[in-house]
């Protein structure tokens, strides 16, 4: 009777270690296919959080560019990991195979992704905030305000006409959400970086200051249509400049009225009374006239040596010029470009 109640006894204990195995078995299997279950994107997918920090716009980005495995779980686990309370703003990467869990772990801590913030190509300052903040959280009425406080501005060495000249155009590895104290700060160190002993060298030999030579590079570059000019234009400039002629360079009349798309500059343009117009007063203007790229600036910096002091666009309208060392032979060059604006009907 004993050895019976003892096999069944086993016999129990078996079962319910079994219940107990396949209980746990489909535990694991549960938590494998809700808690556990990854994001499978096809490829890294980013979301991005502003200072809204709105969990419904978390949850509705996830569903939309990462595939979320369960909005039920995930709400679950962001109430029991306590992250409803703890949302930082910022740019956070979805990898393939990454868990609900992993992710809200990262959310939780702010550990984001860094962004590539490239601008090149730009006239304006208002060109400028808004390329900036189409790609960073940056409010585009703060960051303007900051590039026209004076105040602020000088603690960086510019005024609110050079402070563009900053702003060297590249691409930057930086937080989405960086604010704008920290963003003039990263520019500045990128400046000082490029403004190297080697470029403030060249630059001294040339009799110009760094934000000199972005002014004068921004010129350079609104005038020519093809790079390999550049150093040529460079070199026509600075002839002027150390014989203390005028510029006279038609994109600074173009900054002046306001107006880039002019197709011809009439006397009506020339006598538009701006510090801006290098047909109206000597030297190199306040500040840059659109934010030069880096060719450029080297191009200013290692200018084409010639005796050219007069440029003119051909009369073929290719875009290129026709230089000229007297002024007799630019008047000639002049003539036949109007002849064919003339022809054109390019008033």
């Amino acid at each position: 009777m004993k050895k019976k109640s003892k096999r069944k006894r086993y016999k129990k204990a078996g079962w319910i270690f079994l219940l107990a195995v396949l209980l746990i078995m489909g535990a694991v299997f549960y938590l494998k296919k809700t808690v556990f279950k990854p994001f499978t994107p096809d490829t890294t997918v980013y979301i991005y959080i502003d200072e809204k920090r709105d969990f419904d716009d978390i949850v509705h980005q996830l569903k939309e560019k990462a595939g979320l495995p369960s909005e039920k779980i995930f709400n679950m686990l962001a109430k029991r990991m306590n992250y409803l309370s703890n949302i930082k703003t910022g740019c956070y990467a979805v990898k393939n195979g990454m868990t609900m869990i992993e992710l809200i772990r990262i959310l939780r801590a702010g550990m984001q992704t860094p962004v590539n913030l490239t601008f090149n190509n730009i006239r304006t300052k208002t060109d400028l905030v808004s390329r900036l903040s189409q790609q960073l959280m940056l409010d585009s009425v703060s960051l303007m305000n900051a590039l026209n406080d004076l105040e602020k501005v000088e603690k960086f060495g510019f005024d609110t006409c050079t402070v563009v000249c900053m702003f060297i155009p590249n691409t930057y590895e930086v937080y989405w959400d960086i604010g704008v104290d920290k963003l003039l700060s990263r520019m500045k160190r990128e400046y000082d970086i490029f403004w190297n002993a080697e470029r403030k060298a060249k630059a001294q030999k040339i009799g110009l200051t760094p934000v000199e030579v972005s002014i004068l590079a921004s010129i350079v570059e609104e005038e020519a249509t093809y790079p390999d000019e550049y150093p040529v234009i460079a070199g026509l400039y600075l002839n002027r400049l150390h014989k203390g002629m005028k510029l006279e360079a038609d994109p600074t009349v173009k900054f002046a009225v306001g107006d880039f798309s002019l197709q011809r500059i009439l006397f009506k343009h020339l006598e538009v009374d701006s510090p801006y117009n290098t047909y109206k007063y000597a030297g190199l203007p306040p500040g840059p006239i659109r934010i030069p790229s880096i060719e450029a600036i080297d191009a200013v910096l290692s200018p084409q040596q010639h005796g050219y002091l007069f440029m003119c666009a051909k009369d073929d309208l290719s875009g290129r010029h026709n230089f000229a060392s007297t002024h007799t032979e630019h008047a000639r060059n002049a003539v036949r470009y109007q002849r064919a604006l003339d022809g054109r009907k390019i008033y």
